[in-house]
């Protein structure tokens, strides 16, 4: 069965503000005055918790590894108790889900969020039951851009390994489509914008719409 996979954060939904809230909780409770914030902080973002805490300790001065450890267990524990504040699903993503199952597509996910949280995520907000498979960064011993944790994505799906594509937001995803063989389509509306297409994917969407013919050209 044709089979496409999506990344979560920065694809089918922007988790940032969510994210972005988990974070401060931390610089606050460490009694700094540093925030991040959406309008410059998206990006970061949707790179994870660490990569969040990196940038506020830096920007204050007092970045190290062992602080940054030693807070993302409490980023986690914020961010998991208001997963769904702020984030919600691109527009038109759950619809070109839609499509593609009425159409015989296998659909699954493949994230870097850790799986209790992406299975928190999208049963909060009312579609886990749309996707075949979810699969995220501690699922396996390995995560994106690595391609063990892709196929695992595409085999629960029930998808065939190669008549599968991902799409997805970022050089990650790009990188582990190319590790696997497989096309990625990547999306303009996610912080990166249209800097993704310096990545050369094999197909690019300004808006979900475009996803069912971009699918079907690729994979048929």
């Amino acid at each position: 069965m044709r089979c496409v996979i999506f990344d979560l954060d920065g694809t089918l939904a922007d988790t940032s503000g969510d994210l972005l809230a988990a974070a401060n909780h931390c610089f606050e409770r460490m009694g700094e005055e540093v925030r991040l914030t959406p309008q410059s902080d998206a990006g970061i973002a949707l790179r994870g918790g660490r990569a969040m805490l990196t940038a506020g300790l830096t920007r204050a001065g007092r970045m190290s590894e062992d602080l940054v450890s030693k807070w993302y267990p409490e980023l986690l524990g914020a961010y998991e108790a208001s997963i769904d504040m702020h984030s919600r699903f691109y527009p038109g993503a759950l619809e070109a889900v839609e499509t593609l199952r009425s159409r015989g597509y296998a659909v699954g996910i493949c994230t870097n969020k850790p799986e209790a949280l992406a299975e928190k995520l999208m049963r909060s907000m009312g579609a886990r039951d749309l996707f075949g498979s979810l699969i995220g960064a501690d699922t396996l011993s390995t995560h994106k851009p690595d391609v063990a944790p892709y196929w695992a994505a595409v085999d629960q799906a029930g998808g065939s390994r190669y008549r599968s594509l991902l799409v997805g937001d970022s050089d990650t995803d790009r990188n582990t489509a190319k590790a696997a063989g497989v096309p990625s389509i990547l999306v303009t509306f996610a912080p990166p914008g249209q800097a993704v297409r310096a990545l050369k994917p094999e197909g690019i969407i300004d808006h979900f719409d475009d996803l069912p013919a971009e699918v079907e050209r690729l994979i048929g």
